[in-house]
């Protein structure tokens, strides 16, 4: 038997906020900036979004880990962070999270249209997120509501090691029973999630304006004048080169040319390895 690449895209793995829903990624940044404060420490939105994309436990450790951040632990309570404060801060951000991730469940402009289309292309819908099962379980209620329902979720934490590591990814090829990870796409607006996907040997697409980097509501982004946004698209794709994406397109309603793009290159023969 020999080895043959596929000559199809058999799934899409989609991001949850800032590729699906919750356009500028807002839920998990505002609850951060909450949860530390509710032990005193202050953080901006900015720092906030900085680690993006990982787990949130992982999330608040980096945030916890970085010098300025340390410092104000150092002045409010005489000593740098540590992992006792990690899991204090955790445990403030779950109810405050699991409470407040439906008021930003709405879903991102093109994004149910796309996901029709890439249906009717014949591809499956997994998806991974950065957030716990405890969150993602009211999300999806949320978002199935709303018209959005995967054929597959997996939150962070149901597997050893999350993003930037391949696992949440290969879980979801599992569960579809899929053939081919070179048959699947990842779409994400963070590194860690673009890094997901090449790290399991997906092809993959960022976006730049829908999530963490631009982090502006739709309306906002709605706004940009086109000299704003022209600079916008430059700076953001700075951001992403050392996690290398296939793709870089605006929102989650540019992917169905992407799609196609992708199939012509399968069947020329090329995998997401070689690019």
């Amino acid at each position: 038997m020999r080895y043959q690449l596929p000559t199809r895209l058999q799934a899409a793995i989609l991001d949850w906020a800032g590729t699906v829903v919750d356009f500028g990624s807002f839920a998990p940044t505002r609850i951060f900036v909450e949860a530390f404060a509710s032990v005193g420490i202050e953080v901006s939105l900015e720092e906030a979004r900085g680690p993006m994309g990982i787990g949130k436990r992982d999330h608040i450790r980096t945030l916890c880990n970085q010098p300025a951040i340390t410092e104000r632990f150092q002045h409010r309570f005489g000593r740098p962070s540590n992992d006792t404060d990690v899991n204090e801060i955790y445990k403030r951000f779950m109810p405050l999270q699991i409470a407040k991730v439906g008021e930003y469940s709405t879903l991102i402009p093109g994004a149910l249209n796309t996901i029709t289309e890439l249906r009717q292309a014949g591809l499956k819908i997994g998806s991974t997120s950065g957030y716990p099962k405890e969150v993602m379980e009211k999300l999806a209620s949320q978002a199935a509501a709303a018209g959005f329902s995967p054929d597959c979720i997996v939150a962070s934490d149901e597997v050893p090691k999350g993003r930037p590591s391949p696992a949440q990814a290969l879980a979801n090829v599992i569960a579809l029973g899929l053939d081919d990870v070179a048959a699947c796409v990842k779409v994400d607006d963070t590194p860690p999630g673009i890094l997901e996907g090449r790290s399991a040997g997906m092809w993959t697409v960022a976006l730049r304006f829908s999530g963490n980097f631009l982090g502006l509501t739709w309306n906002e982004y709605s706004a940009l004048s086109s000299d704003r946004l022209s600079s916008e698209r430059e700076r953001i794709d700075k951001l992403f080169v050392p996690s290398n994406p296939h793709y870089i397109i605006d929102t989650i309603a540019e992917l169905p040319p992407i799609i196609t793009d992708i199939n012509e290159r399968l069947t020329r023969g090329e995998s997401p390895a070689q690019h």
